[in-house]
């Protein structure tokens, strides 16, 4: 099976605990043997995946998984056509270059549910909000990407996974997925 949750910021991507600093999966999942496709870290939001099928794992998030992940990001700075650009042909990290992504201003962003605790605002410096589609997933990389262009993360939600989305799953909440139609949703994806 597969579970699509949208996980709340301060939740671990794991179901232990790692010394009482933030919760876990535990408080949110109670299907037995699943384990997470990918992660996201603490201070992230959405779209987390968890499958109890080792090969439907592997197609999501194994070392040779080009399934795309996409963000929400709210980034500190307004977003000018030029950085955009950078980030849609890739960005030099200290762990090499991204590989190209799609990316665009989303204009008319809406928060989608408000963050406990709420991400700190300025006044003096406006805030914008980007989608970027990544194909790769290195640590903490959306984060680096944004900053190496000169738009700090302030707020960082996953939106989606390959052909899975975070629509219509409240905060907190999941949906569950049969693995033939999580298998025939990848292959159709492809």
């Amino acid at each position: 099976m597969l579970v699509l949750l949208n996980k709340p910021y301060g939740v671990l991507s794991q179901f232990t605990s790692d010394g009482g600093k933030w919760r876990t999966l535990a408080e949110y999942v109670s299907i037995p043997d699943v384990y997470a496709a990918g992660r996201l870290d603490a201070d992230s939001e959405g779209l987390l995946l968890l499958t109890d099928h080792g090969a439907l794992q592997s197609a999501i998030a194994g070392a040779q998984s080009r399934v795309s992940k996409t963000y929400h990001v709210q980034v500190e700075g307004t977003a000018t056509p030029e950085q955009l650009a950078t980030l849609a042909r890739g960005v030099a990290l200290n762990d090499g270059m991204t590989r190209p992504a799609k990316c665009q201003l989303l204009p008319d962003a809406v928060e989608p549910w408000p963050r406990e605790p709420p991400i700190r605002v300025r006044k003096s410096v406006p805030d914008s909000w980007i989608e970027l589609t990544i194909s790769e997933g290195r640590n903490r990389q959306i984060r680096r990407m944004t900053a190496a262009v000169g738009l700090p993360t302030l707020r960082l939600i996953r939106v989606a996974i390959g052909p899975w989305r975070a629509d219509g799953i409240a905060l907190g909440e999941m949906r569950v997925i049969p693995d033939d139609a999580a298998f025939a949703a990848l292959r159709a994806k492809s």
